[in-house]
């Protein structure tokens, strides 16, 4: 561990009574959701439905370099300055008036890294005078917020057998949670929870059920029941990474971890529901055990993961969290026990399941929408193929959606699309893919695959949609002032009445936009910011859907908008 001694202005450090306010904190965004509930609300209204139109660009700044692909940073603000990822695992301080760079690091990546879905990184976390993020080499690095000098950098776990971090780390009640990615190489997933201050790692829960959990140094309990419903060895490389990251309310004081895929996507392989995969984990997070979990796909056979983010709210006077899986439906958890309280679909096609019961929990599978096994072809070498919807691209991926307690709608963002899928015999080889599965997508619609939409949790109504011919792969912002906002792979930043659906605005930033906005305010100023940067896994891994987008050019910048003052204030 390198630890370098670091001084900063006290009144800059960022405290955790102020990490839990951050969701009502209109001066500064301080984590990724902007709230660790992650409700990507803000109180702000100064830019509304009424003046939106006069919304302008203030500066952007580039990040620079011969490569770029995708950039799906979620920036953070605080007393002047932007933290901003991007892709490589490269960090940027930026004054936040003037888009001039302060600072810059470009973490040293080694060779053979083994990203599953491109080079990108989602966001950072603030602690104290630290701006903290990961690297594609599974490490974690914490920088002086400053002068971006490192002050301690920690290994998370061994790149060569496939791991590698992409999410933005959280801060809950004076600990750093992160999660892990790989796993399409058969890696175990887990949460980790660290001293901010010193890397110090205090406790970690495996998600494969049968792995052992450590806290302090000790013994903390297995995960589950070894070979309760995963066979033989199969557990020992279970996949099931926590790729997306994590949110937390303190209202339950439980962290909530959306779970990936079980591995290998060969499910003839791992006959059993495959705990805890696929599934919503909420971890108490001064004991590092799991206080409850819900699986969305047992058995999953269609790679759908589970790590869409959980987004607790209040309805019917209970603490629930929404969440929008990739496999289609979007389900509603008592966020103090899991009970199931809602689910429906919230994709226009689904035919793993016909459905969710309610009482029970679980999907109403349909057989034949399960990919053959192969041992049970007549070659032995490849299984009977399906069409299933959603691909495994998801009916949402990892574009983080948003919810407005004021007009208590979910903002989501979502896809029409599905896939041939079949299975293929596959063994587990440390640092090589474990997927035991072949596919191919497909549009589902000719006039689009993205959609925007309005959806009421409560009932599992659309209010609105707003269409868009590329698949959407960036995340949503909504605010008080009645908008929402979210970019396209065209390039758009867009903003809409969030009660109609109307567009009222539109900006292009000249490459894709696969980030979420944020929005602050510094004085009378109203701030919208977005990363912009064309890429993810729908180029590398689309089929014919990466066909209609291959027009589309790369990029790596970050824009900031907002309306000129003296037009702001004949508007309100």
């Amino acid at each position: 561990m390198l630890v370098i001694l670091a001084t900063a202005d006290a009144t800059a450090q960022v405290t955790d009574a102020m990490i839990a306010k951050d969701a009502a904190d209109t001066e500064s965004v301080l984590s990724w959701g902007m709230g660790t509930q992650g409700q990507r609300f803000s109180p702000l209204s100064t830019i509304n439905t009424k003046n939106v139109n006069k919304l302008v660009p203030v500066w952007s700044m580039s990040f620079g370099g011969e490569k770029q692909r995708g950039q799906e940073s979620q920036p953070l603000v605080h007393k002047g300055k932007m933290f901003v990822t991007a892709s490589y695992s490269r960090i940027f301080a930026v004054d936040v008036k003037t888009g001039q760079k302060l600072w810059k690091y470009e973490h040293r990546l080694p060779e053979g890294i083994m990203p599953c879905c491109d080079v990108i990184n989602r966001g950072a976390a603030l602690y104290d005078n630290l701006v903290i993020f990961g690297t594609l080499d599974a490490q974690l690095v914490a920088l002086d917020q400053n002068t971006g000098k490192v002050v301690w950098r920690e290994k998370i776990e061994d790149y060569t057998a496939g791991y590698s971090y992409t999410a933005a780390p959280l801060i809950a009640e004076g600990m750093l949670l992160t999660g892990v990615s790989g796993g399409e190489f058969g890696v175990v997933g887990r949460v980790d929870a660290r001293d901010p201050k010193t890397g110090k790692l205090l406790w970690t829960r495996p998600t494969v059920e049968g792995h052992m959990g450590y806290k302090d140094g000790k013994e903390n309990g297995i995960s589950g029941t070894t070979n309760a419903t995963w066979p033989g060895e199969t557990w020992k490389t279970g996949g099931a990474s926590t790729w997306l990251g994590g949110s937390y309310d303190a209202s339950t004081g439980l962290a909530y971890f959306g779970t990936g895929n079980p591995g290998p996507w060969n499910s003839h392989v791992r006959k059993g529901d495959n705990l805890y995969s696929s599934s919503t984990v909420a971890i108490d997070v001064k004991t590092g055990k799991i206080a409850w979990s819900y699986q969305n796909t047992p058995n999953d056979a269609w790679d759908f993961d589970g790590v869409n983010e959980f987004v607790t709210f209040d309805m019917d006077g209970k603490r629930v969290g929404g969440k929008a899986d990739r496999n289609g439906f979007f389900y509603v958890n008592d966020a103090k026990t899991g009970k199931l309280i809602n689910a429906f679909p919230f994709v226009k096609k689904v035919t793993w399941a016909s459905s969710i019961d309610i009482k029970t929990g679980r999907p109403v599978f349909d057989p034949a929408n399960r990919p053959g096994d192969p041992t049970a072809s007549a070659d032995g070498k490849k299984g009977s193929s399906v069409f299933a919807a959603p691909g495994f691209l998801g009916g949402k991926n990892q574009m983080p959606m948003a919810y407005s307690p004021k007009t208590q709608m979910f903002y989501v963002p979502t896809n029409e699309w599905g896939m041939d899928i079949w299975n293929e015999p596959i063994s587990y080889k440390k640092g090589a893919a474990y997927l035991g599965a072949g596919f191919t997508m497909k549009p589902l619609f000719d006039d689009h695959i993205g959609s925007l939409r309005a959806i009421d949790p409560k009932t599992g109504k659309v209010a609105w949609e707003v269409k868009n011919n590329a698949p959407l792969w960036g995340g949503v912002l909504t605010t008080a002032g009645d908008l929402v906002f979210w970019g396209t792979p065209e390039g758009y930043l867009k903003a809409a009445d969030a009660k109609t659906g109307k567009v009222l605005w539109q900006f292009q930033t000249g490459s894709g936009v696969v980030a979420p906005p944020i929005t602050w305010n510094d004085g009378a100023d109203q701030y919208v910011s977005v990363v912009s940067g064309w890429g993810g896994a729908v180029p590398l891994w689309g089929g014919e859907v990466a066909k209609k987008v291959n027009f589309l050019e790369q990029g790596g910048s970050v824009w900031t908008f907002k309306i000129p003052s003296s037009t702001n204030v004949a508007s309100k």
